[in-house]
């Protein structure tokens, strides 16, 4: 190029800068995403599920499960409400968060008494959360819940 700007004129008839257009775009796509990224106020901020607005039948929480949808030995993962509820032995249910503490990935598989990460292979005990195998270094953080008769909610 010999000395030529990249400009465009404007209806007032001043010349802007592609460069000025360009930053001008990244900023407002920049707010919108940010924008996107905000909060949501129907759950806290650590992600947990909203409390029970007695929709469930008035119990402390939202119903996750049946007590029969929890194998003895195993578990189910979850997702939305970011937690794992397993059942060590007959009758005795535990919560924890199902965020693996290695590297923040969900949890996946709960079967004879460990709940195991799919993304490294960390493995922790279903009875506390600990670890039992690594990369993890920290225990699953505990969750709270309820059983009543048959439900399990969140507490």
């Amino acid at each position: 190029m010999t000395g030529t700007q990249d400009t465009a004129p404007t209806a007032t008839g001043r010349t802007v800068a592609r460069r000025t257009v360009v930053a001008a775009a990244g900023a407002v796509g920049l707010g919108a995403a940010l924008v996107a990224c905000g909060s949501d106020d129907s759950a806290d901020s650590v992600g947990q599920a909203p409390a029970d607005d007695g929709a469930n039948g008035g119990g402390q929480g939202a119903v996750l499960a049946k007590t029969a949808d929890i194998p003895e030995g195993g578990g189910k993962v979850f997702e939305a409400e970011g937690v794992v509820v397993t059942q060590p032995s007959a009758g005795q249910f535990k919560a924890f968060s199902s965020e693996c503490t290695h590297s923040g990935c969900a949890v996946g598989s709960i079967a004879n008494g460990t709940i195991t990460c799919p993304c490294h292979g960390s493995q922790f005990d279903a009875s506390d959360g600990s670890v039992k195998k690594g990369p993890a270094t920290k225990p699953l953080g505990a969750a709270s819940i309820t059983v009543e008769g048959d439900e399990i909610k969140l507490a």
